[in-house]
C-alpha cells in the first residue's frame, strides 16, 4: 500500500474525526441558537472540504455556505503574501460568518481573510477548524471552535495536502520528511 511508504504515523482516525464534528456541531447549533442567529459558513478551498462536508451534517440549523480560495502556500511553507483565488458568490454585510478552515497553522491567511469579512461588512466572524497548531502561529488569532491540537509536524489527509497530495485520505496523519524534504 502506497501509504506506508509515506505516511509516519495517524493521530486521527476517520471515526475520530467523525465523533469530533459531531461534537462541534452540536456546539455551534447550541450557541448560534441561543444567540438567535445562524451562520453563512465560508469553507475555505480546497483542504476544508472534507470538514465542511463532515461538519454540515451535524449542525441542526438552517445554514448556508459559500466558499472561497485564498492561498498563502508553496510547499510546506507560507510564503506570506495572500492571494484570492476564488471569491464569495454571496454577500455578507451583516451575515455572520462561520470560517470553515482544515488547519490554523501561522495564522496569517486566516487573519486576513476574517479581516476582509470584517471590512465587507459582516456582523460577526468566528472560526472553526479541524486543527489547530498553535506552535507556529505568527499571528494572535485564535479559533471559537477547534476540533484537534496537532504537534509542530507536516500533517495530511482528510484535505489537507502536500503538493495537491494526500487529501483523499480519510484520517489525518504526519507525512513522512522525506516526503517533502
Amino acid at each position: 500500500m502506497w501509504e506506508e511508504k509515506t505516511i509516519k504515523e495517524v493521530l486521527f482516525t476517520q471515526e475520530q474525526i467523525t465523533a469530533r464534528a459531531e461534537e462541534l456541531g452540536r456546539q455551534i447549533t447550541e450557541d448560534y441558537r441561543a444567540a438567535g442567529k445562524t451562520p453563512l459558513l465560508v469553507a475555505l478551498l480546497r483542504g476544508s472540504v472534507p470538514f465542511l462536508a463532515e461538519l454540515v451534517k451535524h449542525i441542526d440549523l438552517d445554514i448556508q455556505f459559500d466558499f472561497m480560495d485564498v492561498t498563502s502556500y508553496a510547499g510546506t511553507e507560507s510564503q506570506g503574501e495572500i492571494k484570492i483565488l476564488k471569491d464569495l458568490d454571496t454577500p455578507i454585510k451583516d451575515k455572520d460568518i462561520l470560517v470553515v478552515e482544515d488547519i490554523i497553522d501561522t495564522g496569517m491567511t486566516l487573519t486576513t481573510v476574517c479581516e476582509l469579512f470584517h471590512t465587507r461588512g459582516a456582523s460577526s466572524v468566528k472560526i472553526v477548524t479541524l486543527l489547530n497548531k498553535p506552535s507556529r502561529r505568527k499571528t494572535r488569532i485564535e479559533a471559537d471552535y477547534i476540533g484537534f491540537e496537532v504537534p509542530n509536524e507536516f500533517v495530511v489527509g482528510f484535505g489537507l495536502d502536500f503538493n495537491q497530495k494526500y487529501r483523499c485520505l480519510p484520517y489525518v496523519a504526519v507525512l513522512k520528511e522525506e516526503c517533502y524534504k
